[in-house]
């Protein structure tokens, strides 16, 4: 039988794209606009959490959205109604953004005098986590009907989170969802991660995000 030839890969099938993130980060910092990567499952609440922290900040800062999803303009003109500025990405089937569809997304938008951009990522808790898009930090949110293990499951989304929302924290009573061992799996997976028990419903846990946010906000621009 014939030697198997083995082909050592030297770059990450990434390099390009890490390295168009790498560089519109920086274009961010110098125009002091923070990028954040918002990600999580569908149905998890992202946009009305994202609804919730607007009516906490924008009086403070301009904010500006992006809404990535395969099709629809549902979310765009839900954050819309909020009276930021918000655009409508789609991904033409694609389940995720990288840092040039980012690009496309900022330069449509036209954020030039933005402080705080969100960007909400295609509903999904393993491709999105694969693709370095620019932004400043990444968050994520888990609701609490998907269960507190999910951190064993997706490991590389949790990994690359400087904040995990734990959303619906209002249905506890009403699953089977053990925080204290959420909270042990997320820093299994990243110890530096901050850990933020909200309900978008209600508004419980968005001032102590919104905080998070808006110290990080001050610090990019410094």
């Amino acid at each position: 039988m014939d030697e198997v030839r083995i082909l050592e890969i030297k770059h990450s099938v990434f390099d390009a794209n890490d390295k168009q993130a790498d560089k519109l980060r920086g274009e961010l910092k110098e125009k002091g606009i923070f990028l954040l990567n918002l990600m999580s499952s569908p149905g998890s609440g992202k946009t009305t959490t994202l609804t919730r922290t607007i009516e906490a900040l924008k009086s403070e800062l301009k904010i500006a959205v992006m809404e990535a999803d395969i099709d629809s303009d549902v979310d765009a003109r839900t954050i819309a109604a909020t009276g930021v500025d918000a655009i409508q990405l789609h991904t033409g089937g694609m389940c995720h953004l990288d840092a040039d569809m980012t690009r496309q997304g900022l330069d449509g938008l036209n954020a030039g005098d933005a402080d705080l951009v969100v960007l909400e990522n295609v509903g999904n808790l393993v491709c999105p986590a694969e693709f370095d898009t620019g932004a400043s930090k990444n968050a994520m949110i888990l609701s609490v009907p998907e269960g507190h293990d999910k951190p064993l499951k997706y490991p590389l989304m949790f990994s690359i989170c400087d904040v995990v929302l734990i959303n619906k924290i209002d249905v506890l009573p009403y699953f089977d969802f053990d925080m204290q061992k959420c909270e042990q799996y997320v820093h299994m997976r990243n110890p530096n991660a901050i850990i933020i028990p909200i309900c978008a419903k209600t508004g419980e846990g968005i001032d102590k995000w919104a905080d998070w946010l808006r110290e990080e906000v001050k610090a990019w621009k410094a």
